[in-house]
């Protein structure tokens, strides 16, 4: 990514990133380069001091720093990802049976299961497997009074 000073033909004076020196010339030339103040695409290269981040080996530093200015546009977020072994594959296909055993053979309770856990837990109400959903803050007032529960695996889908 390179950093340029830019100055319109009415005089405003603005900073834009680009991918390198020939982004800036292919997109100037198409006129793809306005002014936001103006909107002019009669834009020029200001004079600009370069700015150069010292050597790691000079300064003494671990890392090279990051621009003062980092690019408008952000990156999309990454996704965690990871290359299994085969006894790790296997680990994922017997979550992927459990969840589908609970899901097929509980009764879906929704928004509603801490309630629901808490009646049959009391013999409110008759036991039976139930599965649904709950904040951090519900499941840990269900640990704290004493009731069994465990997290339903959540898998990405099958094309990971």
């Amino acid at each position: 990514m390179i950093r340029y000073a830019l100055n319109c033909d009415q005089g405003h004076s603005f900073e834009s990133w680009f991918a390198n020196s020939g982004a800036y010339d292919k997109q100037a030339k198409r006129g793809l380069v306005t002014c936001p103040v103006c909107g002019s695409a009669k834009v020029e290269k200001a004079i600009m001091a370069p700015n150069l981040a010292p050597s790691p080996s000079l300064s003494g530093a671990a890392e090279p720093r990051p621009p003062a200015h980092p690019p408008t546009t952000p990156a999309p977020p990454k996704t965690p990802v990871a290359m299994m072994s085969a006894a790790e594959r296997e680990l994922r296909h017997k979550l992927k049976e459990l969840r589908d055993h609970i899901t097929k053979n509980a009764h879906y309770v929704g928004p509603r299961f801490p309630e629901e856990a808490r009646k049959i837990h009391y013999g409110e109400a008759e036991h039976r497997s139930i599965y649904g959903e709950a904040s951090s803050e519900e499941a840990q007032q269900l640990q704290e009074e004493g009731i069994e529960f465990h997290p339903l695996p959540i898998l990405p889908d099958d094309k990971n």
